[in-house]
């Protein structure tokens, strides 16, 4: 079969709007089938007769058949032609059809059987009275029955069981071409986008051109499209189909049945109507047990008709594929383009405001479009510019797809809350301007082009806890209006091989969209697990360490990785990270600062003596949690926050450290 469809023509509606019958066309497209079906009834009376097969039939009346090239019986050609049907089997359709349409069907077909019980169509009787019969057209195998074009009440009975056209089939024969009602709910139509950046347009002509030319002579009428989210691949997908004068269908892979007769049964449905409409069909793959993969991988085996794959990844299979596209990542111009494009009936971003937002996010056309959508709602009602809530928006819409996998923090402190030597805020600074002026140094001045790799921001905060890594983090977030994500690398490495690498990278493809700053906690977790090679467990534990640094380098943000353990890194590791920060031990003055900014100002106090605070040897983290609790314990006995529930505080903190507290740190507190 080709993959020119039988609709071609005609137009196809949605499902459920078959009405293209009612216009001219379609009047035309019924009366010329009526005129067939009398010509084919008139053989039936002829049988009847004894005039016999090849004897001209009496005039019943009606006017002389209309030939067969004529415009209203495209849709009778379309099928013939597709279907590969010979000349009785087209006849076959037209007497099933004439059941349907000529209520004199019945009365004629029981006269030329000889029974009155038997007023329908038979195989018996199309073989006694069509031309050219043909004892092949009743297999299953054969195209009336493979494709269900026509069906028996009774299978088990092939000559003298009821003839009936499957309803699909009889209101496409009079020009009303629909989805068939029993795909509905597994199926549904994708739309066509308006318009595709270049790269992605480019995309759609390759996927085209693959269900064209395919991979092999062997391989199946099918094209993977890998990478870029689901929206994306289902854009390319559709507008590929379209330029090949297709429509396009999607569904889950996770919907194809496992029970192979129900799965071959959904397959010779779904290709009629591909033939039929025409269209393409998008499966989207997602996560698949073993069960669910086998099934897809045997239905989308030898397709016929063009067929979408939809994944993150290639499907590995040992069976013939077909073409493989990957979305492509759309360049900074077509970011901008596309920015001030969804940007432009709302307000003109000036390019330089264009420019940051593209610096930031990297996302799909579609999130634009939405982002600048959101913009256009709430304009009207904040109290800020458009290229402010252009950036908010933006930020909203990388989030999704984060929030399952780790921790995201909206940050709030600022650098007065760091307390550090100013050799650590010095640097602090340095990586954000780096995060901030990306855009300025790596395309308006050219250095993207000269060094090509090694170009994302990284950073390996290093310290005890509690002194802080995390809150410089969220001070840096803050500064660069953007969110703090988390990723506890002890939750993301597995002891399976492969299935770390497979963690990050979903951290990393989420994060690509931008608006997180990406904070890698306890990554001891990972680096601890470096040694030296004994065993294939010692190896792979060393790809993952290089395929994170990998990941962080190419990471068109910040990443930072925070640890303990600075000392067992490798110094091959610390040459592929850009800034490294210490994060010292508070001295007992910065903890006396610490302890004057955790405690509020509007906090009741009696007595409270910060540089008394200041003797015990903790960090911030730490203070944070003393100054916490002893508020709490003064407000549950109703009274100011004095140095006594302080001490009751410490010593459950300490408790919790498994330390003792010495007389030297509560010297002078009673």
């Amino acid at each position: 079969m080709g993959t020119t469809g039988a609709g071609e023509g005609m137009g196809t509606n949605e499902p459920g709007t078959a009405g293209s019958s009612s216009t001219a066309g379609g009047h035309d497209v019924g009366a010329t089938l009526i005129e067939e079906i009398r010509r084919v009834l008139s053989l039936i009376d002829a049988h009847a007769t004894g005039a016999g097969q090849g004897t001209e039939p009496e005039s019943t009346g009606s006017t002389s058949p209309a030939p067969l090239a004529a415009p209203g019986t495209a849709p009778l050609d379309a099928l013939v032609a597709c279907f590969g049907l010979t000349t009785f089997e087209r006849d076959l359709i037209l007497l099933a059809a004439a059941d349907e349409l000529d209520p004199t069907t019945a009365a004629r077909c029981a006269a030329a059987c000889g029974d009155p019980q038997r007023a329908y169509p038979t195989f018996s009787l199309a073989l006694a009275a069509l031309a050219e019969p043909h004892w092949s057209a009743l297999t299953p195998v054969a195209p009336l029955r493979r494709w269900r074009i026509a069906e028996l009440d009774d299978e088990s009975r092939l000559t003298t069981s009821r003839l009936r056209l499957d309803e699909r089939i009889l209101h496409f024969l009079l020009g009303s071409p629909y989805l068939d009602a029993r795909l509905h709910g597994r199926l549904r139509r994708t739309s066509v986008p308006e318009q595709l950046p270049p790269s992605y347009d480019l995309a759609a002509s390759r996927v085209a051109e693959g269900w064209t030319t395919g991979a092999s002579p062997d391989a199946p009428l099918l094209v993977e499209v890998t990478g870029g989210d689901l929206r994306s691949r289902a854009d390319i997908a559709a507008a590929a189909a379209a330029r090949s004068g297709l429509g396009v269908y999607s569904m889950g892979a996770e919907d194809i049945p496992t029970d192979p007769a129900e799965r071959d049964r959904l397959a010779r449905l779904w290709q009629r109507e591909a033939i039929l409409l025409p269209a393409a069909l998008l499966v989207e793959v997602g996560e698949l047990d073993r069960d669910q993969r086998a099934a897809t991988e045997a239905f989308l085996a030898g397709a016929a008709v063009p067929v979408v794959v939809s994944s993150e990844d290639p499907l590995r299979s040992d069976r013939p594929h077909g073409a493989r596209v990957a979305v492509p990542r759309l360049d900074e111009e077509e970011q901008v383009e596309l920015w001030g494009q969804a940007m432009h009936p709302i307000a003109d971003l000036d390019d330089v405001e264009l420019r940051s937002l593209v610096a930031q996010f990297q996302l799909p056309p579609h999130v634009i479009r939405s982002a600048a959508a959101t913009v256009r709602r709430r304009l009207p009602y904040e109290d800020l510019d458009a290229a402010e809530l252009a950036w908010r928006a933006g930020l909203e819409e990388a989030r999704i797809g984060m929030d399952e996998l780790g921790r995201r923090i909206e940050p709030e402190a600022a650098w007065g809350d760091l307390v550090l030597h100013d050799r650590q805020t010095g640097v602090l600074r340095e990586i954000v301007a780096h995060v901030r002026q990306r855009a300025t140094v790596h395309q308006e001045w050219g250095f993207a082009g000269t060094l090509r790799r090694g170009l994302g921001v990284t950073a390996l905060f290093a310290g005890g806890s509690g002194t802080g890594k995390t809150l410089a983090a969220e001070v840096m977030a803050k500064e660069l209006g953007l969110d703090l994500f988390i990723v506890d690398l002890s939750q993301v490495v597995s002891k399976y091989i492969g299935e770390t690498e497979k963690n990050l990278r979903r951290v990393f493809d989420a994060a690509e969209r931008g608006g997180a700053l990406l904070l890698f906690d306890e990554a001891d977790a990972l680096f601890g697990k470096r040694s030296e090679v004994k065993d294939s467990h010692d190896r792979y534990a060393n790809l993952e360490v290089s395929y994170l640094l990998m990941r962080m380098e190419a990471y068109r943000g910040l990443a930072i990785l925070t640890t303990n353990m600075k000392k067992a890194l490798d110094t091959a590791f610390l040459r592929r990270i850009r800034f490294v920060v210490d994060f010292p031990f508070p001295a007992e003055h910065e903890r006396a600062e610490i302890w004057r900014r955790v405690l509020p100002s509007r906090a009741p106090v009696k007595d409270i003596d910060t540089d008394l605070l200041a003797q015990l040897t903790v960090a911030g983290g730490s203070i944070r949690n003393i100054a916490l609790s002893g508020a709490f314990l003064a407000a549950e006995e109703g009274d100011r926050l004095q140095m006594r529930h302080m001490l009751a505080a410490a010593r459950t903190e300490y408790q919790k450290l498994e330390r003792s507290l010495t007389p030297g740190e509560v010297r002078g507190w009673v």
